[in-house]
C-alpha cells in the first residue's frame, strides 16, 4: 500500500530527530563539551593549583599610573607623585626572617633620596594630627638593619589617624606576622587607596585616604590562597575578617589589576575570585 505524503513527511521529522539525538548525546561530543564548560566556568577549580613565578615583580599590581618604582632590600614600591606616598608595597615575608629578627626600631624617619621629584618630608606631618603611618611596616623588616632604616623613608609613609594606625591597621600587620610563622612564606601587597581623596597635608599637599587594603597570597605549596583586607581610614574594633574581600572585589574597588605578570593566570584568576577565611583562621 503506497505510504501517504504526511506519512511520508512523518517519517523524514522523525529520522532527522533521530539523527540529532545521536550527535548530541555521543560521548566523545559530549565529554568535549563538559571540558568546555568546565574551562569556560568563572570558579572552575585548576586542576593544579600551583604559582610558578620567576620572581617578584610578578606580583606587583597595575595601577593604570605612572608612578615611580623604587627597589629596597626588604620591599619594593610604586611611589604616586600626585599625593607623595607608595601606591603600593610589595615584599615577601618569611618564617625565618620574622624568628631571626632582632633589629630595633630605628624611628629614622627622613625624605627619600630615590625620588629625584623630591619625595613628602617630615614637614608635611608637623601639627597635621596625622601619624607618619607605615605601608611596610618596620616590624616586617627587623631581619635587617638595611631594611629597618629603609622602612623610614617618607616614600613608605602615609598620613593615618593615630586612632588607625595603632589600632585596626596595627592589629592586621600583626595577624600578618602570625600567618607568615604558620604558613611560612607570605606575599604581601599593602597600600591607600588613592581615589576621592578630600583632604590634603603640608607644603607638598600629601593626600590623606579614605582607605587602606593589604593582599595576602599564601606562597607555601600544596594549599596556595589569596585574601584581601580593604579597611575604612577610621578607627574600629571590628573581627579582621569583617574587612576581608576576595582581591577580584578589590580590584573592582580599587581599578588596580593585582598579579598582572604573573604566567599562570588561569590559577590566578581562581585564587583571585576565591574567598576562603578558613584557611587563614586566627
Amino acid at each position: 500500500m503506497p505510504m501517504k505524503k504526511k506519512q511520508r513527511f512523518g517519517l523524514i521529522v522523525f529520522i532527522i530527530l533521530l539523527i540529532l539525538f545521536v550527535l548530541i548525546t555521543y560521548e566523545p561530543w559530549n565529554k568535549g563539551r563538559r571540558g568546555m564548560e568546565t574551562s569556560m566556568a568563572p570558579d572552575a577549580v585548576p586542576p593544579v593549583i600551583q604559582l610558578n613565578w620567576p620572581s617578584i615583580r610578578a606580583a606587583f599590581p597595575n595601577t593604570g599610573n605612572e608612578d615611580t618604582l623604587c627597589n629596597y632590600l626588604g620591599f619594593d614600591l610604586a611611589y604616586n607623585e600626585a599625593y607623595e606616598q607608595a601606591a603600593w608595597v610589595c615584599y615577601v615575608l618569611s618564617r625565618e626572617e620574622i624568628e631571626r629578627g632582632n633589629v630595633e626600631r630605628s624611628d629614622d624617619f627622613r625624605p627619600d633620596p630615590n625620588i629625584s621629584t623630591g619625595s613628602a618630608s617630615l614637614d608635611d606631618y608637623r601639627k597635621s594630627g596625622f601619624d607618619r603611618g607605615h605601608i611596610a611596616p618596620a616590624a616586617d623588616m627587623k631581619w635587617s638593619e638595611q631594611a629597618m632604616s629603609e622602612s623610614f623613608y617618607m616614600t613608605n609613609m602615609s598620613p593615618q589617624l593615630g586612632s588607625f594606625n595603632r589600632g585596626v591597621w596595627k592589629r592586621l600587620e600583626t595577624q600578618v606576622r602570625e600567618w607568615a610563622l604558620e604558613k611560612d612564606s607570605l606575599l604581601v601587597i599593602s597600600g591607600p587607596v588613592l581615589e576621592e581623596i578630600d583632604s590634603l597635608i603640608g607644603p607638598n599637599e600629601v593626600g590623606v585616604p579614605p582607605c587602606y587594603f593589604k593582599v595576602l597570597a599564601d606562597l607555601s605549596p600544596p594549599d596556595h590562597s589569596f585574601i584581601a583586607f580593604l579597611l575604612p581610614h577610621k578607627a574600629s574594633q571590628a573581627s579582621l575578617f569583617s574587612f576581608a574581600v576576595s582581591v577580584d572585589s578589590l580590584e573592582a574597588f580599587t581599578g588596580y589589576d593585582f598579579f598582572a605578570s604573573a604566567p599562570d593566570q588561569e590559577v590566578i584568576r581562581w585564587l583571585e575570585q576565591d574567598l576562603d577565611t578558613t584557611l587563614w583562621a586566627y
